[in-house]
């Protein structure tokens, strides 16, 4: 099964052996697998928002390192290396994938001023944004200090990870969202 074409159900979730879960839920934390395994043992989850905020609890409580390579773990925005399939269609549905040149040169650029300056690509949940958007964001974002930065860093990848937990467990009207 591919978590990133599929959907599932809360009860197919909490039915789950520690290793189906992991290759289930494993790529919603980008490369970082070990969310879902450190969140496996809070089975069962009555919402899929419940078991979004176990898996934030879990990399937000994770040593300072792990997280550190969780951040690091991110592909740079409109970057044209291979990216997962879930950073794909996200990037795709921005319009990353449409840059002008120009746009692409000044994006790369500010990309790699932000992880000079960090030590980790710029991370924003880009649903429902478009590139100007995410090149105004990039352009402010950058003069963060690093507390405030890492802050907002793991904010978005709480937005971003609710999006693919919701695409992957679209829940039933009516129920706890």
């Amino acid at each position: 099964m591919s978590a990133e074409t599929d959907t599932l159900t809360l009860e197919q979730i909490n039915g789950m052996s520690r290793e189906q879960f992991v290759v289930a839920l494993g790529g919603i934390f980008e490369h970082s697998p070990w969310v879902a395994e450190g969140t496996y043992q809070q089975i069962p989850f009555h919402s899929v928002d419940e078991l979004h905020r176990a898996m934030l609890q879990t990399a937000r409580s994770a040593p300072d390192s792990q997280v550190t390579e969780l951040l690091r773990s991110h592909p740079d925005l409109a970057t044209r290396l291979q990216v997962t399939a879930y950073s794909a269609a996200e990037q795709q549905g921005a319009g990353l994938d449409r840059l002008t040149p120009e746009e692409f040169e000044l994006l790369t650029g500010l990309n790699a001023a932000y992880t000079e300056k960090f030590g980790f690509p710029f991370i924003l949940a880009v649903r429902g944004k478009n590139k100007d958007d995410i090149i105004a964001a990039i352009s402010e974002r950058v003069h963060y200090p690093l507390e405030q930065e890492r802050e907002q860093a793991l904010f978005e990848i709480g937005r971003i990870t609710g999006f693919r937990l919701h695409d992957l467990l679209p829940e039933p009207e009516g129920s706890a969202l």
